[in-house]
């Protein structure tokens, strides 16, 4: 199972998932930003406004958890050496700090939280990441093909 896991999370699928999940994690931080921005300014009436935070909050949470899961998954399959990456300890600090702010703060404490969305806007360089380790998987078999082209000739 281990190898399963690790073999998922290497592969093309399994980057494209991370990649999804990123952009649709991004795509609702901008989605609340706009609608506090609406409300403030009456927009939005101010009982709507607070209807679409609560459901962009659940959504935070729950894009929190999968990226909890994802860690987890990842040092199960990888082992601590998954922390020999300068990149995937950062990251990994940022999944922790935005799950722990998603599920203990509310009220006054969750604005003041709300300042760690620069953190969680750090997953843009999760996609730019996930972008390179696809372009390398496919780099692998060209590289090989090349070899032996140059074995050949």
């Amino acid at each position: 199972a281990r190898r399963e896991t690790k073999r998922y999370l290497t592969s093309k699928i399994g980057h494209y998932s991370v990649l999804a999940l990123v952009s649709v994690d991004i795509g609702s931080i901008f989605a609340d930003l706009i609608l506090q921005l609406l409300t403030c300014e009456g927009r939005i009436p101010p009982r709507d406004g607070e209807h679409g935070q609560e459901v962009l909050s659940i959504l935070s949470l729950v894009f929190s958890c999968l990226f909890m899961v994802e860690l987890l998954a990842s040092i199960w399959a990888f082992g601590w050496q998954y922390f020999h990456s300068a990149f995937h300890c950062f990251d990994a600090t940022v999944i922790v700090v935005g799950f722990t702010i998603d599920v203990a703060l509310k009220g006054v404490l969750e604005e003041v939280g709300s300042l760690v969305v620069v953190l969680r806007l750090w997953r843009v360089f999760k996609i730019i990441e996930e972008l390179s380790a696809g372009a390398e998987e496919q780099m692998e078999p060209l590289l090989e093909r090349i070899e032996d082209l140059e074995k050949q000739n």
